[in-house]
């Protein structure tokens, strides 16, 4: 049974927008955090972005000011991601921590014209 699930990934050009999506299973208890990391071609995993239970959230440098992680409640995050480049082409890892760390699928992100 799958406990994490994503989705949003998809092909845009660069300047535009995506919203990733990420629900955690009500099987997945006591959640403390939830947000996403990203890997992209040759390069080494990045923490994107992560929210916590009580609503702190914390981006990368790289993308503060661009994107911004909510959540609707505890079990369900969102990553709007504006302005995109072709630098965060990746596949996009959501996670879970209950405190176990649990990852969702991957989705893939590209940028490109």
């Amino acid at each position: 049974q799958v406990q994490l699930v994503e989705s949003g990934g998809g092909l845009v050009q660069p300047g535009g927008s995506l919203r990733l999506s990420c629900a955690a299973s009500r099987s997945i208890s006591s959640i403390r955090a939830m947000g996403w990391y990203r890997q992209g071609p040759g390069k080494q995993r990045e923490l994107v972005a992560i929210i916590s239970s009580g609503g702190s959230t914390h981006c990368a440098d790289s993308v503060k000011g661009r994107f911004t992680i909510s959540r609707d409640n505890t079990n369900t995050v969102y990553l709007q991601m504006n302005s995109l480049t072709p630098e965060e082409t990746a596949v996009y890892f959501c996670f879970a921590d209950a405190p176990m760390r649990y990852w969702a699928q991957g989705t893939q992100v590209t940028v490109s014209s």
